[in-house]
């Protein structure tokens, strides 16, 4: 949420909110939104009032280049000291559902702007750790015991604020900061696991990795389309002080590693795993701008294929739609709504010609391949949940991925136009451009491991059969390890 006095009609693309502050005598005042109250009936939005005072006199003290170098903020009962800048420490937020009954949550703020204009940024609000409305881990009470031994932490799945970056509301400093932090609860969560755990397995997830990859693969390619002219150095070659952010962060966990490997007892074996690498993202291809100019996909009459979700699509006239970031569906009838391609021989022969067509897509503009292979989920897995994969998956080419319109089901625009986002580095693409890592201070046996052999090499450690559907083989070929 973005709460400024400057005035925009445009909204986020990416979600996220702008709201706008009101000046009161020597303050700025506005309504932070927090979840729908489901205890009352229509669930209307919770709300805090926020109050802004720059700190000074009635106008606010103002440094040399006119901005106010700190300001008051009072959110709901408590008053928050902010210097420009400089995000804050976890904040509780307590909205009034009922009387009695408070939800409760936490958030981070940074003061953005204190001249001309006022603004305040607030990080998307977490469940409360101490107190969530509802069950975030297990045993229940895991989550309160993390809180209380170690302090307030993230709890949202992708706690990152990447799309304030895309927007512009923050700068990679303040991304960076974000991440680092977060990245440090994990690591203070891991060691006091690996301090109270004596036998069993623990795992963490570090996503640091991802998403200053994400964020920050401009900085690594010369000419990259979201290298703005402040992060080269003046002839196209990145540059700038974050420049060496992805670096820096292998760096810093591989320190990590080591502490952690100080850590562990005799017997004790350790795995660092990614799911994937990580490539450029210069171009994004539009599948539904492609499906519709080939004939497969038809808008409504009148409609401009400019709503997101499909919503202007002709479906009774439509085989195929793309949505996400690399699922290809038939319009499948029995299966969609108003599915219109019959199950069976005609699908199969769809789904053959559009493996044709799109494997190998050239991206014209460019002289360049888009896509490298389109692929068949069924001849790729098995076991009970192949129904819920895509019918075709895309194995996009280096530098190129679903674009941003493509991915939210828009089916106006180019079919390949290039990618200006911060988030200039991805992974959704042809698997094989972007494997992953797999260290072990076990050797093992096999000489080509994949992330499907994680869960059953998992089984056997532990002295279970390894279910019959699983995909993957065991690692170890011998009886036991050392």
């Amino acid at each position: 949420t973005l709460l400024t006095t400057r005035e925009s009609e445009a909204g986020f693309k990416e979600g996220g909110r702008r709201v706008r502050l009101k000046r009161v005598e020597d303050r700025w005042e506005a309504e932070l939104e927090g979840p729908n109250n489901e205890l009352v009936e229509g669930a209307p939005v919770l709300t805090l009032p926020v109050t802004i005072r720059l700190n000074g006199d009635a106008e606010g003290a103002h440094t040399q280049n006119g901005n106010a170098e700190s300001a008051q903020v009072q959110v709901g009962g408590e008053t928050l000291e902010l210097r420009l800048g400089e995000l804050s420490d976890w904040v509780d937020l307590a909205f009034r559902a009922v009387p009695g009954i408070k939800v409760r949550g936490i958030c981070r703020m940074l003061l953005t702007e204190t001249g001309e204009h006022v603004s305040l940024y607030v990080t998307p609000i977490n469940l409360d750790p101490d107190s969530p409305a509802m069950p975030i881990s297990h045993p229940a009470y895991f989550a309160t015991y993390l809180s209380k031994k170690l302090g307030k932490f993230s709890t949202l799945g992708l706690a990152e604020d990447t799309w304030a970056l895309n927007e512009g509301v923050i700068d990679d400093g303040a991304f960076l900061q974000q991440t680092y932090d977060i990245d440090k609860e994990r690591e203070n969560m891991l060691f006091a696991a690996l301090e109270r755990v004596r036998k069993g397995a623990v795992v963490c997830v570090f996503d640091a990795t991802d998403r200053i990859q994400h964020m920050f693969w401009r900085y690594l390619e010369e000419g990259h389309p979201a290298a703005r002219a402040a992060e080269t150095n003046g002839d196209g070659r990145p540059g700038g002080e974050h420049a060496d952010a992805i670096e820096d962060l292998y760096v810093h966990n591989d320190a990590m590693v080591g502490r952690i490997r100080e850590e562990l007892r005799e017997g004790d074996m350790l795995v660092v795993l990614s799911d994937h690498g990580f490539t450029s993202f210069r171009r994004g291809v539009n599948l539904n701008a492609w499906l519709h100019e080939n004939g497969y996909l038809k808008l409504q009459d009148g409609a401009k294929g400019e709503g997101e979700w499909l919503r202007e699509v002709d479906w009774a006239e439509t085989k195929a739609y793309a949505l996400g970031l690399t699922g290809m569906y038939l319009n499948i009838e029995g299966r969609e709504a108003q599915g219109s391609v019959k199950p069976g021989e005609e699908a199969a022969a769809l789904k053959a010609e559009f493996i044709e067509r799109l494997s190998g897509l050239e991206d014209s503009e460019k002289g360049a391949m888009a896509i490298r292979e389109a692929f068949d989920p069924s001849a790729l897995y098995g076991g009970p949940y192949l129904q819920n994969a895509p019918d075709l998956l895309i194995g996009y080419a280096e530098g190129y991925r679903i674009s941003w319109d493509g991915a939210t089901g828009v089916v106006a625009g180019a079919v390949i136009e290039d990618n200006v986002k911060p988030w200039s580095g991805d992974h959704c693409v042809d698997p094989r451009i972007v494997p992953g890592v797999f260290f072990s201070n076990k050797v093992i046996d096999r000489d080509d491991p994949a992330l499907i052999d994680i869960a059953p090499t998992a089984c056997w450690l532990f002295g279970v059969e390894p279910p019959a559907h699983m995909d993957g083989k065991v690692l170890f070929e011998r009886e036991s390890i050392e």
